[in-house]
Parts: structure tokens; C-alpha cells; sequence
């Protein structure tokens, strides 16, 4: 699929961005290779695999789901802050 100027338009509509002219026609070839690769994919014969497909045998390795030992990293970081209480940052509020 070819991307217009009328595509790209509306593209920059709901995008809300605007696109410098003389970026233009390297945006349009940009977005036309993405497409022409979708394309490509999309004319895979993927009917025979299942849903769970992967290429390691046996799923993906699990690591031991072990607690943590206790760290200070979060004191460390809230020691920076100009305010906190109890492990969170105090921000001033924003909605009134």
C-alpha cells in the first residue's frame, strides 16, 4: 500500500502532528515500507501453529519465585526527595 498526501493528511489529523514539508515524502516512503512488511507478514501461513507457539522446547523457563532479601533502595532514593513519608514521594497536588 502506497501512502498519499490525502492518507498522510489525515494521519497528521489524528495524530495531532505536523509534518514539516520537506520531511514529507521520506515520511510517506517510511510509512509505506511499514505497510509493505505487514502485507508480507500477514501472508504467512500461520493456520498450523498454536496460539502458544515458542521456540524453546518446553515454554519459556520460570525463574524460582523466592522473596527478596530487604534493601535500602527505596530510602536511598526517597533521601533525594525534598518530601516523603512512608516510602512514597509527597507531591504538591495538581486536581483541587
Amino acid at each position: 500500500m502506497q501512502i498519499d498526501d490525502t492518507v498522510l493528511a489525515k494521519l497528521e489529523k489524528l495524530s495531532h502532528l505536523r509534518i514539516d514539508e520537506s520531511k514529507k515524502e521520506e515520511v510517506k516512503a517510511q510509512l509505506s515500507g511499514i505497510l509493505n512488511y505487514i502485507e508480507n507478514l500477514n501472508e504467512l501461513d500461520t493456520d498450523a501453529l498454536s496460539a502458544s507457539f515458542s521456540t524453546l522446547d518446553g515454554g519459556t523457563p520460570l525463574r524460582e519465585d523466592r522473596p527478596r532479601e530487604a534493601n535500602d533502595i527505596a530510602q536511598n532514593i526517597l533521601k533525594h526527595a525534598p518530601k516523603s513519608a512512608d516510602d512514597f514521594f509527597i507531591v504538591p497536588a495538581i486536581i483541587d
